[in-house]
């Protein structure tokens, strides 16, 4: 099957770091020529003029001279190029996306396929590298542009094709070939043979394999790896709506199943203020004055993050014509009292085999000792992190989530604490029983 990438998320990728710095543009300029290797297809800017029009109308002046400059640079690298063809994909090859937010256990649930085995290709947030692309001076990410990169490319590693990625990957990889992939140890795939090369002295790898010692990540190797494997699942918590992945569902070469992952976001609050204690340094000072001006840019940020958990769910709870049979919503809490149970449920859904080393696995680490149960770890005694929030959380920021996060606690059957004493009675829980098919 021959086909075109669109290019268009490129472009607003170097619009946005021209406006952060000048003297990047050339750096981008690197990442965009084109590198003609089995892996790596041309591009093609038709689709994206046509979106954008050709003129850049509707850019403010700043913008619009960027846009012209980036315009004359990706015409004269990008005319006249046709598609090629990838490999095909093996037949009943499942693409799974873990749909989750910071801090609701994705990591957690994101072994219950990396231990899967030989049969599955899992990968770790790769969507890092774009994100950290795309971010803008002040720490937010130009909205459109995500969008686009995100699904565009997902696509493209749910047919192992790691060509895209590499354009975000910083310092940018040489001969396919990189130190610096988020979370690399993470995966399975990327620390098994062949995928394994040997260790390189005297070069740094942050994110190295821990499983055994390996050299740079060899991206084709990666490639022709994810290729031979029979599933492929992808983890990530960038992904703000259901709907905008809705062409990766409609492509039929990909047989996609997504399952999202929410939990309280009370729950998800009082994680984030440690694990991420130094973005939260707003909340912890309200925390300590019993204070919370809920016009707040923080405040409204929670808002705005339930709000998309919440659309996110109704959409696939909904099961439109392009998503029936291909959506399940999966609440942290179920997971962690009944792991076995959920995991089952979840490999059903997916129509992969649930095999004794998954369950071994699980097994293992819901039944962890406290000194290995750290903020990150995958192994942790699940059932008492269900409700552990409700007794280092103050009632006053209890009071503030359940105002602007309401309807997403309601839709997840999280009941709503009355009272500083409902909230720490130990006898009563939070979580209603819910059953979402």
């Amino acid at each position: 099957m021959r086909i075109k990438y669109t290019i268009s998320f490129l472009f607003i990728v170097a619009l946005v770091i021209i406006e952060r710095e000048n003297n990047i543009i050339a750096k981008v300029t690197d990442k965009l020529n084109p590198k003609q290797t089995p892996q790596t297809p041309f591009l093609d800017n038709g689709l994206y003029w046509n979106a954008l029009g050709q003129d850049g109308s509707g850019l403010s002046q700043t913008d619009l001279l960027s846009y012209q400059r980036t315009k004359w640079w990706l015409d004269k690298n990008y005319t006249n190029l046709s598609g090629i063809t990838l490999p095909s994909v093996p037949d009943g090859r499942k693409h799974i996306l873990l749909l989750a937010s910071t801090r609701t256990g994705s990591s957690f649930v994101g072994e219950f396929f990396n231990q899967q085995g030989e049969n599955m290709f899992y990968l770790f947030e790769p969507l890092w590298h774009v994100e950290r692309m795309l971010t803008l001076e002040g720490g937010g990410t130009n909205a459109s542009a995500s969008v686009s990169a995100y699904r565009d490319v997902l696509r493209q590693l749910f047919l192992c094709d790691f060509s895209l990625l590499e354009s975000f990957i910083d310092p940018p990889p040489q001969a396919h070939i990189t130190a610096a992939l988020f979370r690399r140890e993470s995966s399975q795939s990327l620390c098994n043979t062949p995928v394994c090369t040997p260790v390189v002295k005297k070069l740094f790898e942050r994110y190295h394999c821990r499983i055994r010692r390996c050299g740079p990540l060899n991206l084709t190797l990666a490639s022709e790896s994810c290729l031979q494997k029979q599933h492929l699942a992808i983890k990530s918590v960038r992904i703000r709506q259901l709907e905008t992945l809705r062409p990766l569902l409609e492509d039929p070469r990909l047989d996609m199943r997504i399952i999202q992952l929410v939990r309280d976001p009370r729950a998800v609050l009082a994680s984030r203020m440690v694990a991420f204690s130094s973005n939260y340094r707003s909340w912890k000072r309200w925390a300590m004055r019993g204070d919370v001006p809920e016009d707040d840019n923080e405040v409204r940020k929670l808002r705005g993050n339930c709000d998309n958990i919440r659309m996110s769910a109704e959409v696939g709870l909904k099961q439109p014509s392009w998503l029936r049979g291909r959506y399940m919503l999966v609440r942290y809490e179920d997971i962690a009292r009944f792991p076995l149970r959920k995991a089952a449920e979840m490999y059903q859904f997916t129509g992969i085999p649930f095999t004794p080393k998954v369950k071994q696995w699980i097994l293992r680490s819901t039944q962890a000792s406290s000194d290995v149960s750290g903020v990150y770890s995958t192994q942790k005694n699940s059932t008492q992190q269900v409700e552990k929030w409700r007794f280092s959380m103050p009632f006053k920021l209890v009071q503030v989530v359940q105002k602007v996060c309401g309807p997403t606690m309601s839709l997840f059957g999280y009941t709503f604490a009355e009272n500083n004493e409902m909230l720490t009675n130990k006898l009563m829980s939070l979580i209603e029983e819910r059953t979402y098919l």
